[in-house]
């Protein structure tokens, strides 16, 4: 359709989070595009998030892969499939088909997923396809399928607004689904209670009516105390359990086994008694419960525990199929539940049916593929491990990137530089990149065409905005090619609807009993096809979709009962010392996404938490000699890196968190995972991403600086820098320090300065050892160079502002040589809003002048009346109200 200024208005759904909202885009000449959110999907509501509300900043083609490359070099699609198809087979014919894999992502469509599913399982016949949904929600799928007999999650998004209790279990909403969030905060303001269960002082636990901030990985022992509790009350719904729950005795004499007192679980997990207390009263008064719960409980090497004891409590009350009462695993990426419905995962086939005899056999037979693949194959870590031991000799990697996002991501480098033949498709350039032998240019969000699952089981439409750039192609279509060029049969689709046809009718084939179907879809025509609007699975043959499974109290077992299983509390898996004393927990931040291929794209998404930092408990600070903002060590068994430290008691004393978000292209130096032990549950192969023992020392730069050009520059390579690249909106803003002498920052300069014309205008000061340099041409800034040995560096805001300008002002180029922006410095202080720019500054002065809740605040400043990702942050500092001292020079200021 199209506006009245003539731009076409498409809806389509998000790329990021599982939340699945939906967006209206109206997109303009050279692929300008203006986003809103879609107020007629049911996920939104029309409401997006700061990064949603920026995707218009990041469909641009700078960085992206536009044709497909052999060894470096240009190559044609032909060449590039006929390529790939011979290493496999050549590789299959001589190693077998476990000798390949294929690792792949949430951010594929549900048609991508199936045809990748199809070729390595069905037809190569290995089950050695795994996705990086393994990293985020690998344990709940563990739990439910044990609980329920499938990957079944049970719940809406309505049973948010209609619950009295919510508790967030390992689960910071109001960063990583602030959508959701908003409608938690809009039901809150109606009476609904907020229990936050996170050994961080998170957003989400600022302003809950109860924030457990227990010991890492105490939730075993949180949960089944609760449920001992329970049942000493007599909150436990016997009828319930005698009519549809299996397992409860066994789990009774479990919960026997250890001291279940509220006195010893408060001493375990590390809560005041009264906190506890306080939580099971919470939990016993309101039988509309629901329990979200994310990466802080999955991401475990008892992950698959931390969930069958969430879903235990709520069998046992009878708090599922109901309104307003469920447990709710909430999914990290768009289609990560595609992902696992199509059997993106080692360890299952397609349409939630897995390797027994009977399933496999029925695979097979709608294939048409006799070689289906008869055992699961290697999990994601297990893969890479296979890759570096060399038994896996052929690899392709869709859509992810694993040299950042894998646990132990240093090992995972050496694996591919290790293996033979690398084949990576994706839309840009990333980390993993550097080592394909192949690149495969693909479509990106704004080109893709087909279907999302979010969390609730909610199936989306997205769609294409843009024609397809360059030679890039869809997924589907890449992964379809290459099974027709290894002479396989059933690859010849001649449209994403078509597969997304097949997939349907897989779904409904020989289906008794299976609860994922998507009958109803089965048969749908194109244009059907092009205009669906989202709706839950199971979906009927008329059509008709299912908010809430459960509600008869049938499960997807044997005999039609759920499955209560014992779970005990384990410590962890590597254990604290003398040598690493801290517990180092790394996760997601507001406002970037994985590993910032797009999210990098934006500057305003770039200003909240501009470079790495590692959050740290005032006590342990000073215990290592660190003061706020200095740039710390952060230092484990298996690698180093390098953050600014950010003192705070939100922070639990024992305890360190880190964004996992950069990568070589941002901050080589500040990369979380290749500190991460790769230790995995047991059962679901998910690794643990929330404890590894660590120590932080002091960094302790001998100088420091920053370079402002209009281009993006690398790390140089053979100098020993903590190197960091901040996206502004007219320049590259990097950041830089080191321990080395005048030689290094010589050959610093040198780098940096190669290639660079017009005038030069050069301050020194001996003192300080400070140097100021500016490049003008044609009366345009090119390019700032500030490095100082002892002094302070100037704040970046003003200078960036300056690329901006067409013709520099003398007052301007003299300001360059003074260091400070002409006339009054204005301090706006740490980024708040990110949609409107609004620094804490301004914050800060409203609250002052008597705004006294985020709505008063917003008023006053605009902050927070956007997308609202930024209110928790107003809310608490509403709260602290107390002044904002000036911001700290470290290696960068704000």
């Amino acid at each position: 359709m199209a506006d009245g200024g003539g731009a076409r208005t498409i809806k389509t759904a998000c790329p990021y989070c599982g939340v699945g909202c939906g967006v209206s885009g109206a997109v303009g000449e050279s692929r300008a595009l203006s986003v809103t959110g879609d107020a007629a999907h049911p996920a939104n509501l029309g409401r997006l998030c700061s990064k949603g509300a920026a995707l218009g900043a990041t469909v641009g083609l700078q960085g992206r892969l536009l044709e497909p490359t052999i060894g470096g070099k240009v190559a044609s699609w032909s060449d590039a499939t006929a390529l790939v198809a011979k290493r496999f087979k050549d590789t299959i014919a001589k190693h077998g088909p476990d000798s390949v894999a294929f690792y792949v992502s949430g951010q594929l469509l549900t048609e991508d997923y199936y045809v990748a599913n199809k070729l390595m399982k069905g037809f190569i016949g290995s089950g050695n396809i795994d996705t990086n949904s393994r990293l985020c929600m690998a344990s709940a799928v563990a739990a439910h399928k044990q609980a329920f007999g499938a990957d079944l999650v049970p719940g809406c998004y309505e049973d948010l607004d209609l619950a009295d209790l919510v508790v967030f279990s390992g689960h910071n909403a109001a960063w990583t689904h602030p959508v959701l969030f908003r409608r938690m905060e809009a039901a809150k303001a109606r009476g609904q209670k907020h229990v936050v269960i996170d050994p961080r002082r998170t957003d989400t636990a600022e302003g809950a009516d109860l924030h457990l901030a227990i010991a890492p990985q105490s939730d075993v022992r949180l949960w089944n105390g609760l449920l001992a509790d329970l049942i000493r009350r007599g909150a436990i719904d016997r009828d319930y359990i005698a009519a549809h729950v299996n397992g409860f005795a066994d789990v009774e004499t479990a919960l026997a086994e250890l001291d279940q007192s509220p006195a010893a679980v408060a001493a375990d997990c590390g809560v005041p008694v009264e906190d506890l207390l306080t939580f099971y009263e919470l939990f016993a008064a309101h039988e509309r419960t629901v329990s979200l719960f994310s990466m802080g409980a999955n991401q475990s090497a008892q992950g698959t525990a931390k969930g069958l004891a969430i879903l235990n409590v709520h069998l046992a009350t009878g708090r599922i199929g109901k309104p307003g009462a469920c447990p709710f695993s909430i999914t990290g990426q768009p289609n990560a539940m595609g992902g696992r419905e199509t059997g993106g995962k080692a360890n299952t086939l397609a349409g939630h049916m897995d390797f027994a005899p009977a399933d496999r056999d029925r695979v097979a037979r709608f294939w048409g593929a006799p070689d289906t693949a008869r055992a699961p194959g290697l999990k994601a870590v297990d893969m890479f491990e296979a890759v570096h031991a060399g038994k896996i000799k052929a690899i392709w990697v869709m859509a992810t990137n694993p040299a950042v996002s894998m646990p132990d991501a240093t090992r995972v480098r050496e694996a591919l530089e290790r293996c033979p033949f690398v084949v990576v498709s994706d839309c840009v350039d990333t980390d993993t990149t550097a080592f394909a032998d192949v690149k495969l240019p693909a479509l990106a969000w704004g080109e893709k065409d087909g279907t999302v699952t979010n969390s609730e089981r909610r199936i989306s439409r997205q769609r294409a905005l843009f024609p397809a750039p360059g030679q890039a192609r869809a997924d589907w279509r890449i992964v379809a090619d290459v099974g027709r060029a290894m002479s396989f049969d059933g690859f010849g689709w001649p449209s994403q609807a078509s597969v997304f046809r097949e997939w349907a009718r897989m779904t409904a084939y020989e289906n008794e009993g299976r609860v994922l179907n998507l009958a109803g879809l089965a048969a749908l025509t194109p244009e059907a096809y092009a205009a669906l609007s989202p709706l839950q699975w199971p979906v009927t043959a008329d059509g008709q979709g299912t908010a809430r499974l459960f509600i008869d109290g049938r499960f997807q077992t044997p005999d039609g009962r759920a499955r209560m299983v014992p779970t005990r509390p384990r410590g962890p898996a590597d254990a604290v010392d003398a040598a690493f004393p801290l517990s180092l927990n790394t996760g997601r931040i507001r406002d970037q996404w994985h590993t910032m291929t797009r999210t990098g794209l934006a500057p305003d998404l770039c200003r909240h938490a501009p470079e790495p930092f590692v959050e740290v408990h005032p006590a342990d600070a000073e215990a290592a000699g660190l003061k706020d903002g200095a740039l710390t060590r952060i230092i484990t068994v298996r690698g180093e890196a390098v953050a600014l430290a950010k003192l705070t008691d939100r922070q639990r004393p024992g305890s360190l968190f880190m964004p996992m978000h950069w990568t070589n292209a941002f901050a080589p130096s500040g990369r979380a995972n290749p500190l991460v032990a790769a230790n995995l549950d047991p059962t679901s192969g998910q690794p643990e991403f929330k404890h590894t023992p660590a120590r932080i020392r002091a960094y302790r730069e001998t100088w420091k600086g920053f370079f402002l050009t209009r281009s993006s520059l690398a790390s140089p390579t053979g100098l020993d820098l903590v190197w960091r690249r901040i996206p502004q909106d007219a320049c590259q803003q990097h950041e830089f320090a080191g321990r080395g002498d005048e030689a290094e920052r010589a050959a610093l300069r040198k780098a940096l300065v190669k290639g660079l014309t017009g005038e030069l205008v050069t301050y020194e000061d001996a003192a300080t050892g400070a140097r100021r340099d500016a490049w003008v041409e044609d009366g345009r800034l090119v390019a700032v160079l500030y490095v100082t040995l002892a002094g302070r560096l100037p704040a970046r805001d003003w200078l960036a502002e300056l690329f901006a300008e067409p013709v520099l002002s003398p007052e301007a180029r003299s300001a360059l040589l003074f260091g400070r922006p002409p006339g009054a410095p204005i301090d706006k202080g740490p980024m708040v809003c990110a949609c409107l720019k609004i620094g804490a500054r301004a914050v800060q002065a409203a609250i002052v002048a008597g705004a006294i809740s985020p709505d008063a605040v917003g008023v006053a400043t605009g902050a927070g009346t956007n997308c609202g990702s930024c209110r928790p942050e107003i809310a608490r500092m509403i709260a602290a109200s107390v002044v904002i001292p000036p911001v700290k020079e470290t290696l960068h200021v704000a």
